[in-house]
Formats: structure tokens, sequence, C-alpha cells
């Protein structure tokens, strides 16, 4: 096919100027806003990334990119090289995200050799992607389950041709990321996993922390980063993990804030000191997308109100301390997620972000009765 069929010639450059920062925020709203099961990002988080004011940038760098085929923008991309994922992995990796695109080969090509270009001036040896900017947002490109709605913008959705755009441009698997679908009225904690957690309680040196107020929940907000960077940081088994800086914390504790329910957030102490956490979120991705990501007045009281109506939960984010584990920890911490699930009823949980090389977690949400239901891949290629 010939430029002219396409629709003109290509070109591909770096985003400069509000334009380019609004057509990069557009380009996937122009595609998918039709799709049910596509959730857009919130425009004001966008905007804070493209213009540099996330803390990520206090540490690391990037640039964004938009393909345009005459006056059409037809793909976008962001090249991220994180210092601190590469410090704490020892590599020397360039990562990508924002990855959208028409079904456009050529296009994506010529995306991603600029950003492995980019990579190479860096002295950057390696592209992996889609990979995000630390906390809750995920990574990975949609391969299986297309038919379910996106899990807010915690795991995207993707038409099922960015697969064969990305593998057409020399990139192959490296790690995979399940969500798992649970129905809670099949979801029922196994009875030797339930004698556990009981025996654990009655020892009396672990609790689980229950919150009323988000006020509450920000007292302890900073340990329980502490706990993060040091349960799934330091974890070889997530590969897509790096210890967040204070500020990054800071911004994750705020963004949890915005959509959190404290009586969905459950933590974990042993002898008073936090050593685990289950973070549970109503699933508003109806309410956004309903917004189309904005976040006026209107937007804003739509949001509330599925916080407290939603049927579904998304739990994304459950670790505890390693050496906590051999003492029953995980037992109880199961029993946390079996109470956050039951709690107002919820009709369904969607547990995110399960990586593939964590065989005892997916062996776990089998126990409890959960079925693997969307699969996110992260790919790579030389630089």
């Amino acid at each position: 096919m010939t430029d002219t069929q396409r629709g003109g010639p290509l070109s591909v450059d770096a985003v400069s100027g509000a334009r380019d920062v609004r057509e990069f925020i557009e380009l996937p709203h122009r595609l998918y806003r039709t799709v049910p099961q596509w959730v857009p990002w919130f425009r004001t988080d966008m905007r804070r990334i493209l213009t540099r004011r996330h803390p990520f940038f206090e540490h690391s760098h990037a640039e964004f990119f938009l393909a345009r085929r005459g006056p059409r923008f037809v793909a976008r991309v962001a090249a991220l090289e994180n210092t601190q994922y590469n410090a704490h992995q020892k590599s020397k990796c360039a990562h990508f995200y924002f990855f959208d695109s028409e079904d456009d080969p050529e296009a994506a090509a010529r995306l991603f050799e600029t950003v492995r270009s980019w990579a190479r001036d860096r002295g950057l040896d390696t592209l992996i992607g889609p990979f995000g900017l630390g906390g809750s947002t995920g990574n990975g490109i949609l391969v299986e389950g297309f038919e379910h709605t996106a899990a807010m913008n915690m795991m995207n959705w993707n038409p099922p041709y960015y697969a064969r755009l990305l593998e057409g441009v020399g990139f192959a698997k490296s790690f995979e990321l399940y969500s798992a679908h649970l129905d809670t009225s099949t979801f029922k904690l196994p009875e030797r996993v339930r004698s556990v957690a009981d025996h654990v309680i009655a020892r009396g040196r672990f609790r689980v922390l229950r919150f009323s107020s988000k006020a509450e929940l920000r007292k302890i907000a900073s340990r329980i980063g502490e706990v993060y960077n040091v349960s799934l940081a330091s974890d070889p088994s997530h590969q897509e993990a790096y210890p967040m800086s204070e500020a990054e914390l800071q911004r994750a504790t705020d963004d949890l804030m915005s959509v959190a329910d404290p009586q969905l957030i459950k933590v974990l102490a042993y002898d008073g000191e936090i050593v685990g956490f289950v973070f549970g979120f109503p699933d508003v991705s109806r309410a956004i997308k309903r917004s189309d990501g904005r976040l006026g007045p209107l937007a804003i009281l739509r949001l509330l109100r599925d916080l407290r109506r939603t049927p579904d939960l998304i739990i994304n984010g459950a670790g505890i301390l390693p050496k906590f584990q051999r003492l029953g920890g995980n037992a109880l911490m199961y029993a946390a997620l079996e109470e956050t699930a039951r709690t107002r009823a919820f009709r369904s949980v969607d547990l995110v972000q399960v990586a593939d090389t964590t065989s005892l977690m997916l062996s776990d949400i089998q126990t409890l009765g959960g079925k693997v239901w969307k699969i996110h891949r992260v790919y790579t290629r030389p630089v």
C-alpha cells in the first residue's frame, strides 16, 4: 500500500508544544471512544506526565513521539529511561509506554525505530514495554481477554492487532501479567487456609488493621510505602517492580486516596509493626468512561456515586514482607482478601497484575476459585 493510499507521507516527531500535547492525549480517545471495553486515563494525569510534572522526572528521563500521515496523527509512544529501575535491576534498559496506534505496520516500525535511536543515544541496550511509571500503572499489551472491560487505568485495553504490530518490528515476549476473576457467590476461603488464619490471630502477634476514614489511612501511608518497596521491589519474581522514591510514593498515595474506600484497604501488622497490605478499589471504570477522562463537577459526582454503588471490586496491590510469609501471614492476607471481597456485597473481584513468575500466587488464586480472564504481555528486543 502506498503512502497516498494510507493517507499521506509518514513522519515521526517528538512532542513539542501545547498542540502536540493535546494530540498525544486525544489520539486513543479518537481511536477507541466507542469501544465499550476501553477506559481512558484521566486527562489531568496525562498532561502532568507530558509536561514532566510527575515525580518520575526527578530521577529519570522521557521523550514522547507522535507518528503522522499527512494531517492525521496515527500513532504515539513514550520512551523512558528509568534510572531507579536500571540501578535496582543492574540493567541498561529503555522502556516504552503509552503505545497506541492505528493498524499501520509502517507507522509502528518508524515509531519504534525512533525510540530505539533515542535509547542508543542514551547508551541503553534493551527496549522493554509497555512498562509504566511505577505504582498502580499497569504494564503490558492485552493479548487475551479482549471482551472484558479494562480495570480503570490500572490495566489497559487495546485491540488484538497490537501484538502483531510489536512482533512485526522484532519484539518478543519478556513476561506476562495475569488478571483473575473471582465470583463472590462462589469465592470461599479453603478451610485449611481459614484454620491457619484463625490460629495466627489467636496467637495475638498478627493483627489486621481496618480503617473507617481516609485520615486514618493517610497517617500510616508512608509506612505502607516502605513495605511496598521491600515486599515487591525486592522480590525477583516481580520483574516490573523497583523501589519508588519518596516523591513517587507520595504521588501514589495521593492517587490511591482519590479512589480509595478505607473499608477496602487492609493492612497487616505484627507486634504493632506494619508488614503487609491488600489494596481494594471500587471499580469506577464506567464513570471514567462516561466522563471521557475529564474531571469536571459532574464527572466527580458520578465518580463519588459509583465509588459507593459499583458492584465490582479491583484488587491491585497485595504484599507481605518475606520473613512474615512463613509465619502464617499469607493465610491472614487471604482471609483479609475474602473479607474485602464480601464488603458491601460485591458481585465480582478482578485481581490484577499477577506476574506469570509467581507460581505460588497463581496456584492460590485457583484454590480460591479464581479464573485467569485477561493476560497482558510485556515485550522486549535489543536496541
